[in-house]
């Protein structure tokens, strides 16, 4: 208990659990004898997934998984990078997910406690479903979220393995994954600096005036801009968006509503739902 409270402990920890599932992954994709690359990824990436599950239950915290969202991606699109030819075609989606990565990582560390501390849908959760909450937390917490991160990842996988030649549109798409990163830059900013400010109640400023989510607005058009550079300059492989749209509809129908139930208990959020919309941070006429 005393390690787990302790911050830079706790750091360390969790830099070791990643190294041992980043080798983990690396070791299982190239021992299997596969020639499918994605076959050999999605397995190479739910082992390292229960690798850091283990130490989620050695920890007794789920939130051992949080930085997985993050650091995945950069560790899948070095590693596809790594010895081949650098074209335009694949600078772009590498330079649109490791700024992504590296920063929502980042604000991952930020706001990191300990590992005394879990995100509070994972207790919410572990105290709704009780015994099957290990169920729950290896299918829902962890490995859920890897293949909605692993299939928004295809296109860039693909981007190294074929030879293509970047287009207009690839530019005008990773134009947008940047964009995104910046709005969900500056709305995690504002957030942190309006819960450091303990007021309590809405944030009402910024991005968040009139967007009761613009980060994850920010997240669901950075992984469209990375599926559509690809498509624009693939389009017989539109088939690969599916993880662009995964993405979407889990922020729509699963985070979006889990928070928004979360915020229903202070009050005046009638009022404040009223006035703001879910995404667009536009004003309401």
């Amino acid at each position: 208990m005393k390690i787990k409270d302790n911050r830079v402990l706790s750091f360390i920890i969790v830099a070791v659990v990643y190294a041992v599932a980043t080798l983990c992954g690396v070791l299982i994709y190239l021992a299997l004898p596969i020639s499918s690359v994605w076959l050999k990824l999605l397995i190479a990436d739910v082992a390292a997934t229960a690798v850091t599950f283990i130490f989620s239950l050695i920890f007794n915290n789920a939130s051992v998984y949080d930085p997985y969202w993050s650091v995945q991606p950069i560790v899948i699109a070095i590693a596809f990078a790594i010895g081949g030819k650098m074209t335009a075609a694949r600078l772009l989606p590498l330079i649109a997910v490791s700024l992504w990565g590296v920063r929502l990582t980042a604000n991952w560390a930020y706001t990191f406690k300990n590992l005394n501390h879990q995100d509070w849908r994972y207790t919410m959760l572990k105290e709704k479903t009780g015994k099957f909450y290990p169920i729950v937390n290896f299918l829902g917490i962890h490995l859920f979220p890897t293949l909605v991160v692993y299939a928004c990842m295809l296109p860039v996988v693909y981007t190294y393995a074929l030879d293509f030649k970047a287009n207009i549109g690839s530019v005008v798409f990773f134009i947008l994954s940047i964009l995104a990163i910046i709005l969900q830059l500056v709305s995690d900013t504002q957030m942190q600096k309006f819960r450091n400010g303990k007021t309590g109640g809405f944030i009402r400023n910024g991005l968040w005036k009139y967007s009761r989510h613009p980060n994850y607005l920010g997240e669901i058009l950075m992984w469209w801009g990375v599926a559509l550079a690809f498509i624009s300059a693939v389009p017989n492989m539109w088939y690969l968006c599916v993880g662009a749209l995964v993405n979407t509809l889990m922020f729509l129908f699963i985070s979006i509503p889990m928070a928004d139930k979360r915020q229903a208990k202070k009050q005046g959020f009638s009022e404040y739902k009223a006035q703001t919309r879910m995404l667009l941070p536009i004003k309401k006429k």
